[in-house]
């Protein structure tokens, strides 16, 4: 057998350099590059690697670990995952840094390989700079801690470990059902090891990703279900996209008179305007969605997980008889909720029901609700885009006499405060309106990217993509500071098309280091920055639940102590201004559009600072959410907001 003497790093480099894909229509490369940090753990290892032969890999400077593991996300989640990248950092806090984005990655399902730096695997000389001793095991080191956020996880203690690990690894990164991150945790002092590896191993490995086809007897079953019900609900899924069903979930829609809600995942699968399309679903959903759900005598899932935000902790679908068939790849989402598992596919298991209801002559009886419905939420839609603040006018701050779309439990604050914001941020826009304006002006083919704060509700419930796959949220893990950086791994995926991080002034500060490889790459994005001065989406949540705010808006320590001083007001366009993005800053709609058409125009990275209104977001809508509220409290509004927990547990699905 011939066999090619090279380190443990260099072995990976070429391995990846070899790994396709097909989804059918022929061999794609898999691994597209690297993204690195580099330290003491990695760079002379699998940094000799990559700088002597690196083959087709590209290699990309990351600011941050977690930003890079990030970018490396969103770029596979862009791509449907059919590509990924590779995320390398040092020994240490380089490697815990990829942490949180291991989570998100696996928590969305979305495949990335994380190769963290480790210790030595000979223990001469420990304590090695950065490792974290344990008196009880010396096996362990802080890359255990990506045990419980990896979908496989292996240590390469000798050079020849590394075959069955990138095996196992290929395996899991290219499963359909459940991917998410990989990670190979490599000793430093091994990844300069070398050994005489077979020359075999290296050969082209094409990954076939066969669509799973749904068992006969679950399609009949299926079928036999859906004929004897009346009024069907199909929720499309983050699997509808990594599927490309978006036309078979639409022909099934049409075909048989059923309408369809998104979840965040789903959501650009099918054009907004769809005759069919409901739009966003669940706690962040309209009430369009909404209605029809709790209405639905029979709940078909496409792709779905059914998280809490997606089911309304399980109360939305209130029909005292519905059931549930859900079409998933993998066994254990198709049978949550009790339903009727109908594992494979969603485009496969959307064609093959098809034909099983064509046999039976199947059509939903709706009549004109789906029409009304959507009419209606056209209309609400129409009415917050129009939402704009008049100074003395904190009561109502609309246009006309129309009910404010503040949160209406925390209508008083809003009254006392309203005037303040307003002041300090010297702004007259709302949330919703700036929301809309963007909506209305980008390109069409535009990607918009979120992920955390009141945001991805908003966005759920008033953006419209009329071209698909360009609605981008990252709603499994919520992450803060995922925006910025997935914008960065989208246009990566995507050079040719304009791509918005739509974020939000907590995010932002959380991160947003990428910026700067966005302009080392010439890769250009675009941050719309919302600054309502402060985390707003959980200000609101305490207020809800009968708290005063507390450590949740951007304040200045008062002369009680506490964080209850005058807002921050901070100019975030002079921060990216020192990267060297062009910066604009928006405070009134006219402002706003302005900003929006140079952005369109500038050649490199951009930044809008947009002041917005705290509290001007939307909210509600149908949907009940099961929030951990104190059982025991002095305060006679939290006691109120435990009664309504209590209230709301009694009309939900218990598992």
């Amino acid at each position: 057998m011939e066999r090619i003497r090279l380190t443990t790093a260099q072995a990976l480099v070429k391995f990846l350099n070899e790994q396709y894909v097909d989804f059918g229509s022929g061999p794609e490369r898999f691994v597209e590059g690297v993204f690195t940090v580099f330290g003491h753990g990695n760079v002379l290892g699998l940094g000799q690697a990559l700088q002597e032969s690196p083959g087709e890999l590209k290699v990309y400077q990351g600011r941050n670990e977690q930003g890079m593991v990030h970018a490396a996300t969103a770029f596979a989640k862009q791509s449907r995952r059919r590509r990924i990248m590779a995320c390398t950092a040092s020994v240490g806090p380089g490697s815990a840094n990829m942490l949180t984005a291991a989570a998100t990655a696996t928590a969305n399902q979305i495949p990335v390989l994380l190769l963290p730096g480790d210790t030595f695997a000979t223990r001469q000389p420990d304590p090695v700079l950065q490792q974290m001793e344990h008196t009880y095991n010396l096996s362990i080191t802080v890359n255990d801690a990506f045990k419980a956020v990896s979908k496989y996880w292996d240590r390469i203690c000798r050079p020849e470990q590394l075959m069955s690990a990138l095996l196992n690894a290929m395996r899991v990164l290219t499963d359909q059902a459940d991917t998410g991150a990989v990670t190979i945790a490599l000793p430093q002092d091994v990844q300069g090891e070398a050994w005489d590896y077979p020359a075999d191993f290296f050969r082209r490995r094409v990954h076939k990703i066969a669509r799973r086809l749904p068992h006969p007897d679950e399609i009949e079953a299926a079928a036999e279900l859906i004929a004897g019900k009346q009024r069907p609900l199909l929720v499309c899924g983050g699997g509808v996209r990594y599927s490309d069903a978006g036309a078979a979930l639409r022909s099934f829609a049409e075909k048989f008179a059923i309408p369809f809600g998104e979840t965040q995942a789903g959501k650009s699968a099918v054009a907004s305007d769809f005759a069919y399309n409901l739009g966003g679903l669940g706690v962040t959903g309209n009430g369009c969605a909404n209605a029809l759900a709790a209405e639905a005598d029979l709940v078909i899932g496409a792709g779905t997980r059914f998280t809490d935000f997606t089911t309304g902790s399980k109360s939305l679908f209130a029909h005292p008889g519905v059931e549930f068939v859900t079409l998933n790849a993998s066994p254990y989402h198709a049978a949550k909720l009790d339903a009727l598992a109908v594992v494979c596919d969603a485009a496969e298991g959307l064609k093959a029901l098809s034909v099983a209801l064509e046999e039976r002559g199947y059509r939903s009886a709706y009549a004109d609700e789906i029409t009304e419905a959507k009419q209606a939420w056209a209309a609400e839609r129409a009415r917050l885009a129009s939402i704009e603040y008049r100074a003395g006018d904190a009561a109502e701050a609309v246009q006309g006499d129309e009910p404010a779309p503040f949160v209406p439990e925390i209508a008083g604050h809003l009254d006392e405060k309203l005037p303040e914001y307003a002041e300090v941020l010297n702004t007259s826009l709302t949330q919703t309106q700036v929301l809309a304006i963007i909506n209305e002006l980008i390109p069409q083919d535009a990607i918009a990217i979120g992920a955390a704060g009141s945001l991805p509700g908003d966005m759920q419930r008033m953006w419209e993509s009329s071209v698909p796959d360009t609605y981008h949220m990252e709603y499994g893990f919520s992450c803060m500071g995922y925006e910025i950086a997935g914008a960065l791994g989208i246009k990566l995926a995507e050079p040719e098309r304009e791509v918005y991080a739509l974020v939000g002034d907590g995010s932002y500060q959380m991160m947003h280091s990428e910026l700067v490889t966005s302009l080392q790459e010439n890769k250009k994005i675009n941050v719309l920055l919302l600054d309502n001065a402060g985390f707003g989406c959980i200000n609101n949540l305490q207020m809800e639940q009968g708290l005063d705010s507390m450590a949740t808006e951007f304040r200045r320590r008062g002369a009680d102590g506490q964080l209850s001083g005058e807002l921050m007001h901070i100019d975030y366009a002079a921060s990216a201004a020192g990267y060297g993005v062009e910066t604009f800053r928006a405070a009134t709609a006219e402002q706003l559009r302005s900003a929006l058409e140079a952005a369109r125009k500038s050649e490199k990275s951009t930044l809008i600072d947009i002041k917005v209104l705290p509290k001007t977001m939307t909210h509600g809508y149908g949907a009940w959410w099961h929030v951990g509220v104190a059982e025991v409290s002095g305060k006679e509004s939290v006691q109120a907001a435990y009664g309504q927990i209590l209230s709301g547990l009694e009309k939900a699905r218990s598992y």
